[in-house]
């Protein structure tokens, strides 16, 4: 993997500490927000990953190194991208051989969450189980012959949750070229447990950048000009599919017209594979638009336009009317979206139409047919089309 040094020299792609230590301290509020019946306030920044790692280390779990990960750690190396970033993405690097190493971490984290609630919680009277539903809002673990990683994810309301991900091994590690950024924090950590000087803008220490896209300089291009580029789509969860709508409507432009459209297909193809049943796609669908436009609602009816189109032009794995069910799907949630917006105007005096089933013309299908003339004015008429009242 191609990286590189960073510091403070940033013709030369250097980037100072100060700028990881704004976004890890929370100063653009990343802190979880709990339940009301739980008391918040936890303070997850660095100092949670030295406990995390401390607390391994003594359990006998070794912590390789600990990286900002993904769409942060672009926020941080440009901040003019246009990309933003939804969660504060930490991976520790461990070695998960064992189902109870799996259990150990997890209790380790939740172990940890305790000592970051105020002074003066009772502790005693909130039990893991309860900590877990106040603060926690996914774990996922994944165990297979290329992949061993849990996730414990910390709960934001306004959409920037924390997130803790123990990497044994993880085969694809990006989506795209502009958020395949690692930036490893060692250095930062060991600053804050060794040094008695606060860190400042003129005194920090040095940490490393790296992309897994794998030419780290071609990879800052693409995040500077806002360039789509990637490879093997087929290989991600749902394809990439959602995050390619988004980089779009973000102003993002594919690196190559002719080759982004055929990874389209791929995009589209493993998507549907992933979420293959229609409420699965309305619950992704859901979710992605909950946690991803956070401050930018506006934004959310032209990434399902994108994403209809899209969808529409590169959809080969479905039958018809899967299709068909997909798209009006999108549609549907277009349509609430301009409505939560107040965007649609009244429809008083708007008549709908629909057309029947073939098998209303047959002749002992007792319906009747009418002829009506089109909604607007028009040569020829649409005797098949029933207005519906």
């Amino acid at each position: 993997v191609y990286f590189m040094v960073l510091g403070v020299i940033l013709a030369s792609c250097l980037l100072s500490n100060w700028a990881v230590t704004h976004i890890s301290t929370g100063n653009e509020s990343c802190h979880p927000q709990a339940a009301p019946r739980i008391p918040s306030g936890l303070s997850l920044t660095l100092s949670l990953s030295q406990v995390v790692r401390s607390r391994l280390e003594k359990k006998g779990i070794p912590v390789h190194n600990v990286r900002l990960n993904g769409s942060a750690a672009s926020h941080v190396l440009h901040q003019d991208s246009g990309l933003g970033y939804k969660d504060l993405d930490l991976i520790f690097g461990v070695d998960l051989k064992t189902e109870d190493v799996f259990q150990l971490v997890k209790d380790v984290v939740m172990d940890c969450l305790l000592d970051f609630l105020p002074e003066g919680v009772n502790k005693d009277k909130i039990t893991p189980m309860t900590l877990k539903e106040a603060y926690v809002q996914k774990l996922v673990k994944v165990c297979n012959e290329t992949d061993r990683w849990s996730l414990i994810s910390l709960s934001n309301n306004s959409g920037k949750n924390v997130e803790l991900k123990f990497v044994d091994s993880l085969r694809r590690q990006f989506e795209f070229s502009v958020d395949s950024f690692q930036i490893i924090l060692d250095s930062l950590l060991l600053f804050g447990e060794c040094s008695e000087t606060p860190m400042a803008e003129s005194f920090h220490p040095t940490v490393t950048g790296e992309s897994m896209y794998g030419d780290f300089e071609e990879a800052m291009e693409h995040l500077r000009s806002r360039v789509i580029a990637t490879r093997n789509p087929e290989e991600i969860r749902g394809g990439g599919l959602l995050k390619y709508c988004n980089l779009l409507v973000r102003g993002f432009k594919p690196k190559s017209e002719v080759d982004m459209k055929a990874l389209q297909r791929y995009m589209c193809s493993r998507f549907f594979i992933d979420f293959s049943d229609i409420g699965e796609q309305l619950r992704k669908l859901e979710c992605y638009l909950q946690s991803h436009f956070v401050g930018m609602e506006s934004n959310r009816y032209d990434y399902l336009m994108t994403l209809h189109r899209v969808v529409n032009e590169s959809t080969v794995c479905l039958m018809g009317h899967e299709r068909r069910q997909t798209l009006n799907l999108i549609a549907m949630l277009a349509v609430r979206v301009l409505a939560e917006q107040n965007i649609i105007p009244t429809v008083t005096n708007v008549t709908c139409y629909y057309q029947p089933a073939p098998y209303v013309s047959e002749i002992n299908f007792n319906y009747y047919v009418t002829h009506v003339q089109p909604f607007l004015p028009c040569n020829q008429s649409y005797p098949t089309w029933l207005p519906c009242n």
